[in-house]
């Protein structure tokens, strides 16, 4: 069912799967293994990337996923590298919200909303014209 939407609603939905990761990670290094809230983001963002990047290299870009260990290391590397920028255009965004707009949107709700989806949209771009951007050989 997954294979018939198109490859952004697979990196969105795949993307809401990391993030219920990331927050199950979050919660379990803060309260079970006792690590403090950067720490423990820092554990939950490396599982949450990690996770995505496997799913989406199934089921979103399986055409152009690499085959052999050094090509799967260096696509990690790149899907590490380019969700890492995208989380910063998230939280500029929610930032920027926060700080400089009116009304509903500097609620941080709303502006943490924003900021997941710039953060979607550019890491979508960046995957699949950066990651996953060729057929493997």
């Amino acid at each position: 069912m997954l294979g018939r939407l198109p490859p952004f609603f697979r990196f969105a939905i795949v993307g809401t799967l990391g993030l219920a990761v990331d927050l199950a990670v979050l919660w379990t290094a803060i309260h079970v293994l006792g690590l403090g809230p950067y720490a423990g983001r820092g554990l939950s963002f490396a599982v949450a990337v990690t996770f995505t990047w496997a799913l989406n290299r199934h089921l979103t870009f399986g055409d152009k996923r690499a085959t052999d260990a050094p090509g799967m290391a260096k696509e990690w590397g790149r899907f590490v590298a380019a969700n890492s920028i995208g989380l910063a255009v998230n939280y500029a965004v929610y930032a920027a919200l926060i700080q400089w707009a009116g009304g509903l949107l500097a609620n941080p709700m709303v502006a943490a909303g924003c900021g997941a989806i710039a953060g979607l949209a550019f890491n979508y771009t960046a995957s699949s014209r950066l990651v996953f951007k060729t057929p493997p050989a």
